[in-house]
């Protein structure tokens, strides 16, 4: 009978483990309570060293076992080769769930996964919890985003993707006496047909670091244009912070891609969240909601942006934004 939570452990290119494992080791936590206390693995793969620098993140996170594939040529990620190694080793221990971070890699890897093992996949959620019956319920944004829907699978194993900074890493140590078990491979076995010839990093503006931006002021389709987005620059650089962007004001091009938070962009978790002529679509808001604190500044006092704020400010951005800019320039 299948038993157990399986996590990826995403190595990226710089040689780190990416923080949405531990993300999603705070969450298998409370749902192998739900299961009995359903043991917790991960599986990694990584070129040989890797995992000596990652023990003690691992024996802290709650993990019971970690499955550990090392060799040279796993250094760079292959579709071909994780999916073969990862779709061998779910035959071998059968997990009852799977859960993958819905990273750029993570994207590619799971649906790969499910389609070799016949099973479904609930992609980018936002939730997942287990039900009165046992089952994995994950919720994801749905019909546009108009609607949540909490998806069952009912094949095995059950898997989902979660996006990064949707759930928060634990905050407390979660000690277990990690068993690691090095898996013995042979990727001359694999056929890999796909081979990285080059890899060009495009670097963004130290502005536009979303992920690790403890401040981020963010700008709707009421900024009328990217003469607007600059004003929310000079404010976000007076601050420390990271400028933001919804879909909205991408599609009309105000913004870059890059910057866009919500259902189709980034998921954000800052510690203060400003948003500036934006209506709060739930697409929008569905990539907000870790926030700590959201401050709204809007002209329409019935925005639903409002109905998710710490506090909101009816009234013109083109008016409160230079103002709070002249305050804070005064005050440095």
């Amino acid at each position: 009978m299948s038993r157990g939570i399986l996590l990826y452990a995403e190595v990226t290119r710089t040689g780190y483990i990416h923080t949405v494992f531990f993300e999603l080791a705070r969450k298998a936590c409370e749902l192998s309570e739900k299961l009995d206390n359903a043991p917790i693995m991960a599986v990694l793969f990584s070129k040989p060293g890797v995992i000596n620098d990652y023990k003690e993140g691992f024996t802290n996170s709650g993990i019971d076992k970690v499955f550990v594939f090392e060799d040279e040529g796993l250094e760079q990620y292959s579709t071909d080769l994780y999916s073969n190694l990862i779709t061998d080793l779910v035959k071998e221990i059968d997990p009852e769930i799977i859960l993958i971070g819905a990273t750029n890699q993570g994207r590619d890897l799971a649906p790969r996964i499910s389609a070799t093992l016949g099973t479904g996949l609930t992609a980018d959620c936002v939730e997942l919890d287990i039900n009165e019956k046992g089952m994995l319920a994950a919720t994801r944004p749905t019909f546009g985003g108009q609607l949540m829907a909490t998806i069952l699978c009912k094949t095995r194993p059950q898997m989902a993707t979660v996006r990064p900074k949707v759930f928060k890493p634990a905050d407390e140590i979660n000690y277990k006496n990690t068993d690691f078990i090095y898996k013995a491979l042979n990727l001359g076995n694999i056929k890999n047909r796909v081979k990285l010839k080059e890899f060009t990093k495009v670097l963004n503006d130290t502005l536009n670091e979303l992920d690790s931006a403890e401040i981020i002021v963010a700008g709707g389709k009421g900024l009328k244009s990217s003469e607007g987005f600059k004003m929310l620059e000079e404010l976000a650089k007076l601050l420390g912070g990271a400028v933001g962007a919804t879909r909205g004001a991408v599609d009309l091009g105000y913004a870059p891609h890059s910057i866009q938070i919500g259902q189709t962009g980034k998921t954000v978790t800052p510690k203060v969240y400003i948003a500036c002529a934006i209506s709060g679509a739930v697409q929008h808001t569905v990539g907000i909601t870790g926030s700590e604190y959201i401050f709204s500044i809007n002209n329409d006092p019935n925005a639903p942006i409002f109905n998710v704020s710490d506090m909101g400010l009816v009234g013109d951005v083109f008016d409160i934004i230079p103002k709070l800019i002249e305050i804070l320039k005064e005050a440095k």
